[in-house]
């Protein structure tokens, strides 16, 4: 135990202008002599972070908690409104764990950590004291993250680059970052209502805060592009209208912007470069940023969830912005390199799953914390619901392979407030066996990808059969019927952040990624599009109607098929990136969803679709269906629950599966849905036959008979720019009816 003298941290104050001796080392000045001591009293090891509570004498002040288990001293330094620097030395340790409660330190306070120890890169240590750094638990960050030289733990601009990482930079870098802020949590969210949607009745809309709504004509510009502009009713209002349960955005834990593109006078937009895990990213905030960007962020969940629309997050913990050994020493480079980042048998090299940079050690205990206190954090103290993990393939490695039985997964499912919320993978990372489509254990949902190949390629009629576009309309059981595993298991989609937008998926044969500065090099060339005759905007009144028909043939598909659909914001009204498919660091018009569009003659018809099949899927179980099709017959009738016909009018065989075909019927049975409703009784509903042409023909194709229908009414047609609000015309069983060429057809069966 130290004596109550040692408790007594030694608190000095320098000044982070100019001025000083003029001796320097790197470019660094030295600290100024010490000024008098300040108390520190001991505090506590747990909530790590800072926490503004009562001191047992009941003066108000900050309880300070660093996670910094090979440092050798650790310094807590406060800034005042002139960016003056306090800096107060934690003498606690337990447990690894850096310690001490600061009287008078109230919320609002901005502060960060000095982390004393070896500079040995060749052994993976790489503490610097000259590196400000952020509290990876920081509640609230205050300032830009610029990337100039003196960020970097080494000398950045060392002439022989092969060995920059190795020398150390003494300069200070407390003028060029951000600060921690301590913020006070005070919110209990007794006023709050979840919607707590059933996975089988969700429809995710995928959606970027600044970029969904900096444009909208209806939000005050004071508020375009924050958190609160997404909380205004007229954003709002579009989401409740289109019908969809859940918001899925896009980065919103701090994040920063890499030194290529500062250099190239462009920025981060997506978010994909976290540097703070309980901190909503500072400048999506109108109320400001030393705190009050967390009361704004609640407020908007609250916004949402009471217009009954849930808020998942998409959450990146496989990297941070640090990068690799020669990036930036922001936060946990410094505070213990070695324990917070996977790093290769030569420790100057970290291991890098992620094609960032590095990865975070999660099956080191303090890592797994870290995240697993962040996600707790986001669903009880700031409401949301559920959670996207990016690159999720790489948090389940254990040592080296992915692991479905690793510490991560573990945690999770055993944690009583992460295994209640929901649950996205994205099952694949960049290392070696990363791709894991399918492998997910219960309770995870994954998306698809092999659903998005399937059904872009059958719409470009590129398919050498239809067996693939068979099981992913059905559900995926071949991926996913497992281990107690749902049909909702699979989120289904066919354009995400990532990549062509709807529009120019149908618009643009090869991406056009000049605006991003890297010569067209980015970004995937595996686009599975079709550009339907022309490349880029066309005045050719024939392709912009066939472009609008695959829209429609596209969002049609993805809103019958069986598992959760997500759709990406302005794909319902044709928001276009001019063909770019990696629009990562296009903070602009190109990332933007263009509100005009709502009014466009043209598109109107396509967002009055998109919202009309989402409310019959809300209104027909059949087309939500919470277990996985059986194909047998459960009647005397011979009726099965899922049943497929060739344009013939008769039942697939196998050799029908193996041809080559551009005509698919899917008969969706609604006597035969597994369980009960919450009463207690049998479900039913309508039967439905979807039928989907991709020839580039009209094709004849004749109506099952009984036992299958009496008669067909036309609920969807695509080939129509307009669909009728009136029950559409019927034809009787037998009959041969014509399917317009690249289209789909969807009857209501009538017995």
């Amino acid at each position: 135990m130290s004596s109550a003298a040692e408790q007594e941290a030694v608190v000095s104050e320098r000044a982070t202008g100019d001025g000083g001796p003029a001796a320097v080392v790197n470019g660094a000045r030295p600290a100024r002599p010490p000024r008098p001591a300040v108390p520190v009293r001991p505090g506590r090891p747990t909530p790590l972070g800072a926490r503004f509570r009562t001191g047992p004498d009941g003066v108000a002040g900050t309880n300070f908690a660093l996670w910094a288990g090979g440092a050798e001293g650790v310094e807590l330094c406060l800034f005042d409104e002139r960016g003056r620097e306090s800096r107060a030395r934690l003498t606690e340790l337990t447990h690894g764990i850096w310690h001490g409660f600061v009287p008078g330190v109230l919320p609002g306070q901005r502060y960060g950590y000095r982390v004393h120890g070896r500079w040995d890169p060749w052994t993976g240590a790489r503490w610097n004291p000259a590196k400000l750094l952020l509290d990876p638990y920081a509640r609230a960050v205050d300032g830009d993250f610029g990337l100039p030289p003196e960020v970097y733990g080494h000398v950045r601009d060392w002439p022989e680059q092969h060995v920059a990482d190795t020398v150390r930079d003494d300069r200070d870098s407390a003028p060029y970052v951000p600060k921690g802020v301590v913020v006070h949590d005070d919110d209990d969210w007794a006023d709050d209502h979840r919607p707590k949607t059933p996975w089988a009745d969700s429809v995710i809309y995928e959606l970027h805060v600044k970029g969904f709504t900096q444009r909208h004509p209806d939000i005050p510009e004071e508020l375009r592009g924050t958190y609160a502009g997404l909380a205004h009713p007229a954003a709002v209002e579009h989401l409740v209208k289109l019908g969809v349960t859940a918001v899925e955005l896009l980065p919103v834990h701090q994040f920063a912007h890499e030194d290529h593109l500062l250099r190239r006078g462009l920025r981060n937009y997506w978010g994909y470069n976290s540097i703070g895990y309980f901190a909503p990213h500072a400048a999506y905030a109108a109320s400001g940023t030393t705190g009050q960007q967390v009361g704004e962020f609640k407020r908007m969940v609250r916004a949402l969830h009471a217009a009954g629309i849930e808020v998942i997050l998409d959450v990146v913990y496989n990297h941070t912005a640090e990068a690799g050994e020669l990036g930036p020493t922001l936060s946990l480079k410094g505070i213990d390199n070695r324990g917070y980042y996977r790093l290769q048998p030569d420790a100057r090299r970290y291991a890098d799953y992620t094609g960032c940079g590095n990865t975070l050690h999660v099956v080191q205990p303090h890592v797994l914390r870290l995240i697993t206190d962040s996600l707790r954090y986001w669903v009880t103290e700031m409401g949301v619901d559920g959670f996207r993990f990016d690159l999720a393939a790489a948090l389940a490695r254990s040592m080296h392979d992915v692991d479905m039985l690793s510490p991560f997964l573990a945690v999770i499912a055993q944690d009583p407030v992460l295994r209640r919320v929901k649950l996205i993978a994205e099952p694949w990372d960049v290392g070696s066996g990363g791709y894991q489509v399918g492998a997910f254990p219960p309770l995870w949902t994954e998306w698809n990808d092999r659903y998005r190949d399937a059904v872009r390629d059958y719409w470009r009629h590129a398919l050498p059969d239809v067996r693939e576009m068979g099981y992913r309309l059905s559900g995926s059981s071949d991926l996913y019927a497992w281990g107690g595993r749902r049909p909702y298991a699979s989120v289904n989609f066919i354009t995400a952040h990532d990549g062509f937008t709807l529009r120019d998926l149908v618009s643009y044969g090869r991406k056009h990624n000049e605006a991003n500065g890297e010569g067209n090099r980015d970004g995937t060339d595996d686009n599975r599009s079709w550009n339907c005759g022309a490349e880029g905007e066309t005045e050719d009144e024939d392709v912009r109607n066939l472009r609008r028909r695959q829209v429609r043939n596209l969002l049609t598909t993805l809103l019958l098929s069986t598992g959760v659909p997500m759709l990406v914001a302005g794909d319902e009204m044709g928001r276009t990136q001019r063909g770019n498919n990696n629009a990562y660091c296009q903070d602009n018009e190109i990332g933007w969803v263009d509100w005009t569009l709502v009014d466009d003659p043209d598109w109107r018809p396509v967002l009055e679709l998109t919202s009309r099949l989402i409310a019959l899927r809300h209104r027909h179980p059949v087309l939500r269906r919470r277990a996985f099709f059986s194909g047998r017959a459960h009647s005397a009738d011979g009726l099965r629950d899922l049943a497929w016909f060739t344009p013939h009018g008769r039942e697939m065989t196998e050799g029908d599966w193996y041809a080559p075909a551009a005509t698919l019927g899917m008969y969706l049975s609604g006597r035969d849905i597994p369980g009960r409703d919450e009463r207690g009784a049998q479900i039913l509903d309508d039967s439905f036959l979807a039928v989907l042409h991709a020839g580039e023909a009209p094709v004849e194709f004749e109506l099952p008979g009984p036992p299958w229908a009496d008669r067909y009414e036309v609920v969807v047609d695509t080939a129509r720019e307009e669909q009728d609000r009136a029950p559409g015309v019927e034809h009787r069983a037998g009959t041969r009816i014509t399917v317009a060429a690249r289209s789909v057809l969807l009857l209501r069966v009538r017995t």
